[in-house]
C-alpha cells in the first residue's frame, strides 16, 4: 500500500511582509527601438505623452475626426464612438508605455470604485 503525500502547509504571509515588483531593471534602462535610439521621445504620433491631455483631445473630436484620427494612427475606423475612443485610448496607452522607461511617472493616477476596493479587499 503506497503511502499518500501530504502537500505541505505554506506559512501565511502578512501584508506587511509581503513586496511587490512589476520585474523591470529600472537602473539599466535601454531604449527598445531605432526611433529611441535617434532620440524620437514618442510625441510625433499623438503631439503628448500625457493621458489626460489626449483624452480631452479626443472627447472634442467629432465622429467624423476620430475616423480620419484612427485612420492616420492606423486603426481601422467603427461607427461607434465610444468603442472607437476606447480603442484609440488602448492604442495610446501602448504607444506611452513603449516610450517611458520603467519608474517614469506619466502623471496618470488610477481611478478606483469603491466596489472594486471592496472585491479587491476579499482576498484579506
Amino acid at each position: 500500500m503506497k503511502k499518500k503525500a501530504k502537500a505541505k502547509a505554506s506559512k501565511k504571509l502578512k501584508i506587511e511582509e509581503m513586496s511587490q515588483t512589476h520585474g523591470k531593471d529600472e537602473e539599466n534602462y535601454q531604449p527598445t527601438t531605432l526611433n529611441q535610439i535617434w532620440g524620437d521621445d514618442g510625441m510625433g504620433k499623438y503631439n503628448t505623452l500625457k493621458a489626460e491631455e489626449y483624452i480631452k483631445t479626443v472627447n472634442e473630436m467629432s465622429l467624423s475626426d476620430l475616423r480620419a484620427h484612427s485612420t492616420k494612427i492606423g486603426i481601422v475606423p467603427v461607427d461607434d464612438r465610444e468603442v472607437l475612443t476606447n480603442r484609440l485610448l488602448a492604442e495610446f496607452r501602448s504607444h506611452v508605455n513603449k516610450y517611458t522607461g520603467p519608474g517614469q511617472n506619466t502623471n496618470e493616477e488610477l481611478d478606483v470604485s469603491p466596489e472594486t476596493l471592496k472585491i479587491l479587499g476579499e482576498g484579506r
